[in-house]
């Protein structure tokens, strides 16, 4: 089972690699990259009994800045980086692409289109058929047949068939399925839920999708805090698993969870 930093959740990676062996782990996934900077909120996290409520804004320094202060670090770790991206257009997502697939020691993308509220947001909604479509083979005629894609979906069971499907056909390598769930800040921010709050609702998202696809690769992310957890995940039918909002309480639960995965293998 390969297990991932989640997106947003490992900072630009240098904070998180006193505490984990980035090279070592199956990928770390950049926080999502447009094609602009985005500032974000002022009011950005709020505790929740049992999860961690944080506004979706994407705040990232821009696809450009990225390059020139985020990437050249990793590749010089030899950390095995995944950059996730948006945009609001299928156009704005393949120029992110097309810029960042340029850097050394990439080792492919993750196409975001797990946004709760692109509208608010001003990004492409994927979340039809047609639109995840017409994202995936825009992403597709610009990436290097030396990167794979893989595509994040979210946890709505209710579209997650088709849309899985309608991306599994247009050619992505892999699908990302779970994450946070639609929530808001104490001030009325729109904003996600995510902790372990959420792995019920991933798990059955996981499930869901790989009882439609059987033989796709699926990757399971939401509440991952333990190596039962992915053994869960593992049952429902994930190849894989994303540790996201655990890191930013414990920054050592990624090399918890490998040692405890390696103990319970002997």
């Amino acid at each position: 089972m390969r297990l991932f930093v989640a997106a947003g959740c490992g900072g630009t990676g240098r904070e998180l690699a006193p505490y984990a062996d980035l090279a070592g782990v199956g990928g770390f996934v950049t926080r999502t990259l447009t094609l602009d900077p985005r500032r974000g909120s002022r009011l950005r996290i709020a505790e929740s009994p049992s999860g961690l409520v944080r506004a979706h804004l994407l705040q990232n320094p821009g696809v450009d800045r990225f390059l020139t202060t985020e990437m050249p670090w990793l590749a010089q770790q030899g950390v095995p980086t995944w950059a996730s991206v948006t945009g609001a257009t299928t156009d704005e997502i393949a120029a992110v692409v097309r810029r960042v697939a340029t850097a050394p020691g990439l080792s492919g993308i993750e196409l975001n289109l797990a946004v709760d509220d692109p509208g608010a947001l001003r990004l492409h909604d994927g979340s039809t058929p047609k639109g995840a479509a017409a994202a995936v083979r825009a992403v597709l005629d610009v990436l290097p047949e030396s990167l794979a894609l893989h595509v994040k979906l979210g946890s709505d069971v209710r579209r997650l068939p088709v849309v899985a499907r309608a991306v599994a056909e247009v050619g992505a390598d892999a699908l990302v399925v779970g994450g946070a769930l639609p929530a808001a800040l104490p001030n009325g921010t729109a904003a996600e839920l995510s902790g372990p709050a959420v792995l019920p609702t991933a798990l059955r998202a996981v499930r869901t999708v790989c009882h439609e696809l059987p033989e796709f690769p699926v990757i399971g992310v939401g509440g991952v805090r333990s190596a039962a957890d992915v053994r869960a995940f593992g049952s429902a039918g994930a190849r894989g698993v994303q540790v996201g909002s655990a890191l930013l309480h414990d920054p050592s639960v990624l090399a918890r969870i490998t040692a405890e995965l390696e103990e319970q293998s002997r």
